[in-house]
């Protein structure tokens, strides 16, 4: 049933912004016409295409757009956006840049250089961060909220602490925090830190495995999966086993352990 509302919505949907079409052409030049976008998450730009992981997590509301180059078990999270038009975007292996990342590049910089905008691998870019025609070595670790200006180089390991503002032309060297607006030294890099940096980036390769499953399923595998949860919170543990059943996917299978 649920399936059949579905289609039967899906169509009403076309259907309705057909007739809105053809009622603003009959209109003419009288018509006030809505120019709806429907969001596109990869996009191509003066034939620049974006070249994309075969392993990795690119969300559904993100925008990947034009010369953008994303390493493998790289994830890009919700609500990101890459835009590669004037120049490039080059990002490594198993890197994280987290929801609401902005990451754009310059034509043409401050000092009349041409800059791209090159991230590492297994690098962690917190939430809401953005990254403007700058280098971010392997390993190193933006939080959230701050803001890499160009001409930046973050070094290999190095830390820019949440909300810190790196103005153009910086170096942040590896085994430091930079911290404030704008970002100086704060303080050496702890061991503790320098393994966080590492755990961070392999668990965020792990977790965009489910969530990229999740987004490529079907309506029909999405409802078919609330069934398996509802049944399988009806049933204790050992259920199966006593009565010799054996189903087809796991039903721990469906809620990953992060």
């Amino acid at each position: 049933m649920a399936q059949t509302l579905w289609n039967l919505g899906t169509w009403v949907r076309e259907a309705g912004q057909a007739l809105d079409r053809l009622g603003a052409r009959i209109m003419g030049k009288y018509a006030f016409e809505e120019q709806l976008s429907r969001h596109r998450t990869v996009m191509q730009i003066y034939n620049k295409s974006p070249n994309l992981p075969k392993e990795g997590f690119i969300a559904p509301s993100a925008s990947i757009i034009g010369d953008v180059t994303i390493g493998e078990r790289t994830s890009i999270w919700y609500g990101c956006i890459l835009r590669g038009d004037v120049n490039a975007i080059k990002i490594g292996s198993e890197t994280n840049l987290q929801d609401g990342t902005v990451v754009h590049v310059a034509k043409l910089n401050m000092m009349g250089k041409s800059s791209q905008c090159i991230i590492g691998s297994r690098v962690t870019v917190g939430h809401a961060a953005i990254l403007h025609a700058c280098t971010i070595q392997d390993e190193a670790f933006i939080g959230m909220g701050a803001t890499v200006m160009d001409g930046v180089v973050v070094e290999r390991g190095a830390i820019v602490a949440a909300g810190a503002m790196v103005t153009s032309g910086q170096t942040v060297p590896t085994g430091e925090v930079w911290a404030g607006v704008p970002a100086k030294f704060l303080r050496t890099i702890t061991l503790e830190e320098t393994a966080f940096i590492a755990t961070s980036a392999a668990n965020y390769a792990e977790l965009g495995v489910p969530h990229a499953e999740e987004a490529s399923k079907t309506f029909a595998e999405l409802q078919r999966d609330v069934a398996l949860r509802e049944d399988a919170h009806k049933r204790s543990d050992d259920y199966d086993s006593h009565i010799g059943m054996q189903r087809p996917i796991p039903l721990e299978s469906l809620e990953p352990k992060l």
